[in-house]
């Protein structure tokens, strides 16, 4: 179950399931390091919300959970909404297939 929202910048995030446990988002996190070959480059853990920014290719993106939202992914900075919405759900559709 993957699908998009626009934020108010016009970047797309990518929600790769909006109603799971932690235990998903660290699932996701080991496939994305694993099968994408992303570093994590800096990891926010909050109480209720985790905010992990990693690089694939040439972007930077955050895979973000909060308890209440589920999973996400999102580019930290919107350079070129274009090329950066397509990174955001090329990630997206590889963890689809995934069966996230």
């Amino acid at each position: 179950m993957c699908y998009q929202l626009k934020t108010n910048n016009g970047a797309t995030e990518a929600v790769i399931d909006d109603n799971c446990g932690i235990s998903k988002f660290y699932a996701i996190a080991t496939t994305l390091a694993e099968d994408l070959q992303v570093k994590f480059l800096n990891q926010i853990d909050d109480a209720e919300t985790l905010d992990w920014d990693f690089q694939y290719k040439d972007y930077f993106l955050t895979l973000h959970y909060s308890i209440f939202n589920g999973v996400s992914i999102f580019p930290q900075q919107v350079k070129s909404v274009k090329k950066d919405n397509k990174a955001v759900m090329e990630v997206a559709n590889y963890l689809e297939k995934k069966a996230y």
